[in-house]
């Protein structure tokens, strides 16, 4: 349904523009909330701030929500779900004093830099990136009534039918929409990665930022908006071609350049995705080229069975391939593949096509278990980096490396979790692929198409 928050964002921003003009303030729920309230505060033309709760998770079950709390202690408890859990009074104390030590450091570090916003007599807009139980949300308007909040307006881009009925303290209630088979909020994004803490402050200082200042932001960022050239000299967005189709990408290739990797992204992420930004300059760096791109047009990826289509990834990366190979820059030189998540079992699949002629192949925190009757027919030197946390990949890489019958290597991160977010372990992922790709790639060329 959405590729990303920043989609959500924009959708949702078209079903509150009757809200434009009215004195308006955009509080996103930290941290998923935040990036889809940025998109409505921008397209409202207003300011934006966060409101800071925490769900109360069941002790044996965190996922389950019982309860939340929120700012100035504001507090919300599922006493149905406390009874049916069996949830003693001293646990629920113990949970509830645990999450809003957390509420109190976490809107603290929000607010360093600015304080909060004035909500006496404005309309709060709460955003969320969806609705599950409900409780964070009812904990949030909560929270905005108490600030004095004249009006509280309760936005979601998604949320399970009959959601209304499990909301209380709200005036207004839009969503986007409300799909019949709703399991988790999850399941309706493409990329439902993680938002940090520093995403979430990066949001709040370019909405407080003039609005000359955001446009400078927009030009310096890396990669940069659809229509501008990357920095550096070898930098260029290109429209790589899949049949009949064009996408969207950036093409970098460092001068004598030893080889060119192209990205393919996992779960509907993008050319845009920061992770593998990261992995690019570092390749780059070695005097490696680069091409990352969307592997799916807008309109193909708001069908999330393209998302997961395999064979269909993988078409595409074999058909830009072939484009790439038409490139002057490119010409002759040795392809290798880096792919994340499902991106990772299209360049296997793409990879085991007759003649495909990969140089190598990495995976970070991928899913070759999704390309298993390719793998054996992968000739690329391939390796497999799984994040030393992430036990469940962890054991999907295992099965699927005995699978390869080419030169292969499992390389685990200590550490690290299925994104690589903590301290050092991203650099450590982009050093092993780094290292791998020169290797491999100086010594294979590429047949000319």
């Amino acid at each position: 349904m959405f590729a990303d928050r920043a989609e959500a964002g924009r959708r949702l921003a078209a079903r509150l523009e009757y809200l434009r003009g009215e004195p308006v303030v955009v509080l996103g729920l930290p941290r998923g909330g935040v990036p889809v309230a940025l998109e409505v505060a921008r397209a409202l033309g207003a300011p934006l701030d966060v409101i800071v709760v925490r769900k109360l998770g069941v002790p044996f079950q965190p996922e389950l929500g019982m309860g939340a709390v929120g700012e100035d202690g504001v507090r919300v408890i599922n006493r149905e779900v406390v009874r049916l859990a069996r949830v003693a009074a001293d646990e629920l104390a113990a949970v509830q004093a645990r999450e809003q030590a957390q509420v109190d450091a976490r809107a603290a570090r929000y607010r360093v830099r600015r304080p909060r916003e004035p909500l006496a007599g404005r309309t709060a807009i709460v955003v969320d990136d969806g609705i599950a139980t409900g409780s964070t949300a009812r904990a949030a308007c909560q929270v905005a009534r108490a600030h004095g909040a004249a009006r509280v307006v309760l936005a979601v881009p998604v949320a399970p039918q009959g959601w209304e009925a499990r909301i209380a303290g709200a005036d207004e209630l839009v969503c986007v929409d409300t799909p019949r088979d709703f399991a988790a909020i999850g399941q309706f994004y493409a990329d439902f990665s993680q938002t940090t803490d520093e995403e979430v402050i990066g949001c709040l200082e370019y909405a407080a930022a003039p609005a000359s200042q955001q446009a400078a932001a927009a030009a310096a960022a890396d990669p940069p908006a659809q229509g501008e050239q990357l920095p550096g000299p070898w930098g260029e967005e290109v429209a790589p071609a899949a049949g009949e189709v064009r996408l969207a990408g950036y093409l970098t290739v460092p001068e004598n350049a030893a080889g060119i990797v192209v990205f393919a992204h996992g779960s509907g992420s993008s050319r845009h995705s920061p992770r593998n930004r990261y992995v690019a300059r570092v390749l780059n760096a070695a005097g490696l080229g680069t091409l990352l791109f969307d592997l799916l047009t807008p309109a193909e990826e708001l069908d999330r069975a393209n998302v997961f289509d395999i064979g269909l990834l993988a078409r595409r990366l074999t058909e830009v391939t072939r484009w790439l190979r038409t490139q002057p820059r490119a010409a002759g030189a040795a392809v290798g593949y880096f792919g994340a998540s499902t991106g990772a079992a299209a360049a296997l699949w793409a990879a085991a096509e007759p003649g495909a002629g990969i140089a190598a192949v990495v995976s970070r925190g991928g899913r070759p278990d999704l390309a298993r009757p390719r793998l054996g027919a992968v000739t690329a030197p391939t390796l497999l980096i799984v994040g030393g946390h992430d036990d469940v990949v962890l054991d999907l890489n295992r099965r699927a490396q005995a699978g390869l019958r080419c030169e292969n290597q499992l390389a685990v991160v200590p550490g690290a979790t299925h994104l690589f977010e903590e301290p050092g372990t991203l650099d450590a992922a982009a050093a092993l692929a780094r290292d791998w790709f020169v290797s491999h790639l100086p010594h294979h060329r590429n047949p000319v198409a």
